[in-house]
């Protein structure tokens, strides 16, 4: 070695930290080799082995593993971003070599961290041996972040954490991991649908973070599912994914189940209007002690944002709610504002300088249009990414996929031309036909419910013949929409009201733009039986 190495690894090892066990060579740039061996044999009772910021190769990683062989004490492995400037082809062998050494001591690790490092699918199993070994039965934190695993690479994983569950579990003690993190990994729906199986088989964990995984629909419902299984989550970070509106309720209908939810990171999900309603309904009942919520970048309009809000003020831990970068436009922004200002927390919103203005009506239908293509695509998939019982899980919640909802009857051309162009003289006509407008509106699709709804509500007069078909007709239709469940009523209730205006009213003062005409409709509506009874606008006020 030449004198200059020998001064500069001389220089890193005076640096090297040692307290409480733990030997830390973290960020000094070495291209190592076997002079570190050294220090690892000298340091008594090794708890933890850092090497973050450095480049260990083959023959570096095959010496401190012969080193590693007679530390039984050794439980974190801080290796993030340890192969720096090695081929990719180095990196499976280097980690089968530290494995094995870890397995051959008999040490039991809580925590091993490999992210940063872009290994691959091969990387993966470079550590799969030693993630189903006794050596992981203990294991509490596996970082895996911006390691490029893939969807094959996430299927190895899958499978190895299930195995480490199986073997843990026959000897009377469990896999209980509680931190996961894997974001900027491409896992896709495949992969994130393997790993649902065994975030599912385990349910101990409370933290989750997937972000940028190129996740949609099918992916976050599998999701979704295990974490209902976790009751002890703190924390899930599925930032940049895309859950679109089924996938958003699916995670609702999760966190209905979740009381220990702290931090909640949806943002760049495209949860959009329709799902930040149900997250808000989630936020009415449940998350006691939330947080921090982030619904930034989601295609949400200011009406959508405001019942969120109203819903986030009731929460006595909030620290902070990030609703930037959606689609408020300036006078949406300002009532947010006052919204939060109101019960004193404008200092937990974070900044709306990237608000994408309000969107117009063109924009609005065109969105709407690619989210049913987006999931119809995959619905097609979903056979092949997830199992039997999350198929049964999506039943079971109201989110039914389009090959499984039963056909609904072809609709009369009289009952189709009073939606396209409402009026008394045809809702008249309709006779007993009226009683089959309720089949036009269903509680999973509350847009177009909402509006059937008020198109019918909108022809009320003091006629008697005309006042009571507008009544009964509308009776029908809110005793099929308020007795579906209670996540998909308060969505359809919230609708209605954003798209009446009544909502901003309530919130924020009373010259919403109301219009006189749904101002009456309103009043007309709050005399039908299943308003006046229930008293379902409580939820809002």
């Amino acid at each position: 070695m030449a004198s200059e190495d020998i001064a500069q690894l001389a220089d890193a090892l005076a640096k090297t930290h040692v307290e409480d066990g733990e030997l830390s060579f973290k960020d000094q740039g070495l291209k190592l080799d076997s002079e570190l061996v050294r220090e690892i044999e000298q340091c008594q009772c090794l708890r933890a082995l850092c090497l973050e910021g450095n480049t260990v190769g083959v023959d570096a990683a095959r010496a401190i593993a012969k080193a590693l062989e007679s530390k039984d004490l050794l439980q974190r492995c801080c290796w993030s971003d340890m192969f720096t400037g090695r081929l990719r082809s180095e990196i499976p062998t280097a980690l089968r070599f530290l494995g094995g050494a870890i397995m051959t001591a008999g040490a039991r690790l809580t925590e091993l961290d490999l992210s940063d490092n872009a290994f691959g699918p091969d990387g993966v199993k470079g550590i799969e041996q030693l993630l189903k070994s006794p050596s992981c039965h203990t294991l509490r934190v596996l970082k895996l972040n911006n390691c490029g695993m893939g969807v094959g690479g996430g299927k190895i994983l899958a499978e190895a954490l299930i195995e480490c569950h199986s073997q843990s579990s026959a000897l009377g003690a469990p896999l209980k991991l509680r931190v996961f993190v894997a974001g900027r990994n491409r896992l896709e729906n495949e992969g994130a649908c393997a790993l649902a199986k065994a975030f599912q088989l385990m349910g101990s964990l409370e933290e989750v973070h997937v972000p940028q995984n190129g996740i949609n629909y099918v992916g976050v419902m599998a999701l979704a599912s295990a974490m209902r299984h976790n009751p002890e989550l703190r924390a899930l970070n599925f930032n940049d994914n895309t859950f679109t509106k089924k996938g958003t309720l699916a995670m609702a209908q999760a966190l209905r189940h979740l009381r220990s939810v702290q931090v909640v990171n949806f943002g760049d999900c495209l949860v959009r209007s329709e799902g930040a309603i149900a997250l808000a309904a989630v936020l009415r009942e449940g998350l006691p002690v939330l947080r921090e919520l982030n619904l930034s970048f989601g295609e949400i309009t200011e009406a959508a944002a405001l019942v969120v809000a109203q819903a986030v003020t009731e929460k006595p831990h909030i620290e902070r709610v990030d609703l930037n970068g959606n689609c408020l436009g300036e006078e949406g922004c300002e009532a947010l504002r006052e919204v939060m200002e109101s019960v004193d927390k404008a200092d937990i919103l974070a900044s709306l300088s990237d608000d994408e203005g309000e969107p117009d009506e063109e924009e609005e239908e065109e969105e709407e249009d690619d989210d049913d293509d987006d999931e119809v695509d995959d619905e097609e998939d979903a056979s092949d990414d997830c199992n039997e019982d999350e198929k049964d899980d999506v039943k079971e919640n109201g989110i039914i996929g389009k090959e499984d909802s039963p056909e609904k009857p072809q609709s009369p051309a009289e009952i189709l031309s009073f939606l396209s162009c409402p009026s008394e003289e045809k809702l008249l006509q309709l006779g007993e036909m009226r009683t089959k407008l309720q089949q036009q509106v269903d509680a999973s699709d509350p847009l177009k419910a909402a509006d059937t709804l008020l198109k019918t509500a909108s022809l009320y007069s003091e006629e008697q013949e005309t006042k009571t078909a507008v009544l009964e007709t509308i009776d029908a239709m809110l005793k099929k929409l308020l007795s579906a469940s209670v996540l998909q009523s308060y969505c359809f209730l919230s609708t209605l009201l954003v798209m009446m205006g009544l909502l901003k009213v309530l919130h924020i003062t009373a010259t919403s733009g109301l219009t006189l005409k749904a101002t009456k409709s309103l009043w007309k509506l709050m005399n039908c039986s299943m308003i006046s009874n229930l008293n379902y606008l409580d939820i809002f006020t």
